[in-house]
């Protein structure tokens, strides 16, 4: 990172990130075997308490460690400054599958400058998982570099894909997913965006699809997907910005295009 990007106590950006991703993440696996408060914020959209908790410990570390830049939170909302930098932090991603005692979630913090990723972290705290991408530097899960899967045969695809939260939309997706239905094709529910296209970055999966993203759901694991070969676009086959709600991410467009198309 930039020199200029060194926090008031002299540590860099990613250092701080890790350590705000990992501080939320303590925080998640504590009450995830505890009780668990749950409110409702739309249809099938909650929170918890862990939410709130795991998005003030972030906040806390960033605004210390970088009092000047703008911060864009899930739960909290705008935090502006003049700063052209702005950290894109969703403290849970996967929050139902948290509220019913789904260990499949986490931590995504994201640096840009202007409307540039600079950084991405996701943080998966119950598998002690840390993927984390810089610019120009590759992706890497637990300190070792990943990439995207290489070319599998057309018959044995995992295809990861997540709902949203209107009952159009959750409708639409499944349709989609009819419409690419092969029964030599693996589909995989996620429950997390953020994991859903991190897991493409390291192969776990070859291709995922969602139509009804947030900016914080999605700003880290875009820069994993590019930094590990891969590329995720919008519905129109633009590359994807953290504004784009409809995305797809895949290792090799090209050698799944019949897919793609018919997905489409």
């Amino acid at each position: 990172m930039k020199e200029m990007l060194l926090s008031s106590t002299g540590q860099d950006a990613k250092t701080v990130a890790i350590k705000a991703a990992r501080e939320a993440g303590a925080i998640l696996r504590q009450h995830f075997y505890r009780k668990r408060k749950i409110e409702t914020k739309g249809n099938r959209n909650l929170v918890t308490e862990a939410d709130l908790l795991s998005e003030k410990c972030i906040l806390n570390i960033l605004q210390e460690e970088f009092p000047g830049h703008s911060i864009l939170c899930e739960e909290s909302g705008k935090h502006d400054t003049e700063s052209q930098y702005r950290w894109i932090i969703d403290p849970l991603d996967g929050t139902t599958n948290y509220a019913f005692g789904i260990g499949h979630f986490c931590v995504s913090i994201a640096l840009m400058e202007g409307n540039d990723i600079l950084m991405g972290i996701l943080y998966d705290p119950l598998k002690e998982e840390l993927f984390e991408a810089q610019a120009g530097q590759g992706a890497y899960l637990n300190d070792s570099p990943i990439s995207v899967a290489s070319l599998r045969n057309l018959n044995t695809i995992v295809i990861g894909f997540d709902l949203g939260y209107s009952d159009t939309a959750s409708k639409e997706m499944l349709s989609r997913a009819n419409a690419l239905w092969n029964p030599n094709i693996t589909f995989r529910l996620m429950g997390s965006g953020a994991l859903g296209i991190g897991y493409v970055a390291c192969g776990r999966t070859d291709l995922y699809f969602h139509r009804s993203l947030y900016p914080w759901d999605i700003a880290a694991a875009i820069l994993l997907v590019r930094e590990a070969g891969g590329e995720v676009t919008d519905w129109e086959d633009n590359p994807a910005t953290i504004r784009s709600s409809e995305i797809i991410a895949c290792g090799d467009f090209s050698a799944y295009q019949s897919l793609i198309s018919a997905l489409k």
